[in-house]
């Protein structure tokens, strides 16, 4: 798991689906571990229980992402990585002011990344060559566009972006990688026609669930060269 196995891992929206599998999977290796939730499920006390430090955490503001970077500082003097997972999906609707749409995307993908990674940098350089990591969590939209969701497919791609501009910028020290997801798994309450017209979108035609990107975050972890990339887990569906 790297030089400083002893430092904590911050996953943000570390309450549900991938960063929850994510939280459990590093505390199963008696890694420390620190989440923001927005919203406290039930599944936020069973982490905590198991030895996770979880901090509620509103990042519609900038204001609000800095308090929370100074919350996260008061818990460590240090961070193994910083795996950005926080995200919403908003689709353009005919309800809902365009603006609202784009901004609060560009929050929540653009902004909160961009100021938590300013913000902790002094917890992730100077412990040695390639010993911490910061990890974006794209889509795999960014490849291709999406003509319902533009405001959220733009603001991955900002994203997708800064993991080169922060690889430049915090080697050797700190690899900054992306994971671009398709399809990964679905909500429970999506029907067998949705999820039939999914899964026929990429090659595989299965959602793999969490172990797929939980096997891309530990190759990034444990690499000691790989940086500015981004690893596409898309089932083939880039070909389809």
């Amino acid at each position: 798991m790297g030089k400083h196995p002893s430092l904590p891992i911050l996953i943000t929206g570390g309450g549900r689906r991938i960063g929850l599998a994510l939280a459990w999977h590093f505390l199963n290796q008696q890694q420390p571990v620190i989440v923001s939730y927005r919203t406290r499920y039930p599944a936020i006390a069973l982490l905590e229980k198991a030895g996770a430090v979880c901090i509620q955490a509103d990042f519609s503001t900038d204001e609000r992402v800095l308090s929370f970077a100074e919350e996260v500082k008061a818990q460590t003097d240090g961070l193994r990585a910083i795996l950005h997972n926080a995200s919403a999906w908003r689709p353009e609707t005919p309800d809902t002011p365009l603006c609202d749409v784009l901004s609060s995307m560009l929050q929540i993908h653009v902004n909160t990344p961009y100021l938590l990674n300013h913000a902790l940098e002094s917890l992730l350089v100077g412990r040695g060559h390639a010993a911490s990591d910061i990890i974006h969590f794209t889509d795999y939209v960014v490849e291709r566009g999406s003509d319902k969701h533009i405001a959220y497919a733009a603001s991955k791609a900002a994203l997708d972006n800064m993991t080169r501009s922060f690889a430049r910028k915090l080697a050797p020290d700190v690899k900054v990688n992306a994971i671009a997801p398709s399809l990964i798994l679905f909500n429970e309450g999506d029907d067998a026609a949705y999820r039939e017209q999914a899964l026929d979108k990429s090659l595989m035609k299965t959602a793999p669930g969490e172990k797929e990107v939980i096997d891309v975050v530990d190759y990034l972890l444990t690499s000691g060269f790989v940086t500015g990339r981004s690893f596409a887990v898309d089932g083939g569906r880039h070909l389809r």
